[in-house]
């Protein structure tokens, strides 16, 4: 049976719930039911999709999707960036969740032709972009109030951050995506991490480039952080703090030379959803 959906119009500017022949766009009229089969293909959407009470409803995510901690036990279908139409479709959801830019056009008309329904949004790296997700997704589900609840309470923790970034320095963070020794990228202007940093009163070491590109010793030490920032996995893969100070060029920087090595969770610091006001929070006690 087709399942319909109510999009507000706020909504309707960035998603599009494609019908399931044709490929047509259009307004519909009822909300999900109990047997809708959703695959999530975002870390922060899965988290806003669980948190309006639909967790239930997930069949599938990509592998971005680890809180809450319960999403880790479903089936996982790859990465959001490079996302394979056969294996969301072996899941059999009615509804496929994501971000616009992951998905291909070429993938989207695979999702179609096989009858489901897309709900693709726009994210942006800010607190008004947290929030819009989260009234989009609510909204478009049929979940307005319980939407309204996770707007509420990220209202009161985005407060609560204020507070600790008002005793943050203007310190200068790199951030080091690392997986093992040979894979070692900093992060640029533009990015989640970027943003994440500017928002907890730091400042990115890295201005010259956008995204990410390869470290190298000479970035480093121009670049002169006076904290380094990696993911929890991040560090470990290189060896904890030891085995990256022995990385050809961190012992040059401030960062270095004091030891100022901070860590997060990387779907806490990457999210923009619902869990922004704790990882502001967060990230500005440490830069401290």
């Amino acid at each position: 049976m087709m399942m319909k959906f109510k999009l507000s119009a706020s909504v309707l500017a960035i998603a599009s719930l494609m019908a399931c022949t044709g490929g047509n766009q259009k307004e519909n009229t009822s909300v999900l039911s109990d047997s809708t089969r959703i695959v999530s293909l975002n870390g922060a959407l899965s988290e806003i999709i669980a948190g309006i009470g639909l967790e239930k409803n997930i069949v599938g995510t990509d592998v971005t999707s680890a809180y809450p901690e319960s999403l880790k036990s479903k089936p996982k279908v790859g990465h959001n960036r490079n996302i394979n139409a056969e294996g969301v479709l072996a899941l059999k959801p009615n509804l496929v969740v994501a971000l616009q830019k992951d998905l291909p056009a070429a993938v989207q008309e695979q999702f179609k032709s096989a009858g489901v329904r897309l709900l693709l949004l726009d994210q942006k790296y800010s607190v008004a972009g947290a929030k819009n997700l989260i009234q989009s997704v609510s909204d478009s589900l049929g979940r307005k109030a319980q939407g309204d609840s996770l707007l509420r309470i990220l209202g009161t923790q985005l407060e609560q951050a204020k507070i600790a970034v008002q005793n943050v320095k203007k310190l200068k963070v790199l951030f080091i995506y690392a997986r093992g020794v040979g894979t070692m990228m900093v992060s640029g202007t533009g990015t989640q991490v970027g943003k994440m940093i500017e928002l907890a009163g730091g400042q990115n070491a890295i201005t010259g480039f956008a995204d990410y590109k390869p470290l190298t010793a000479e970035a480093l030490v121009e670049a002169n952080p006076d904290v380094i920032l990696l993911f929890d996995d991040g560090l470990e893969s290189l060896g904890g703090t030891k085995g990256l100070a022995g990385v050809q060029g961190i012992k040059q920087t401030n960062a270095g030379k004091n030891n100022k090595v901070i860590t997060m969770k990387g779907d806490l610091l990457t999210s923009f959803g619902p869990r922004l006001g704790i990882a502001v929070k967060e990230l500005a006690e440490k830069l401290k």
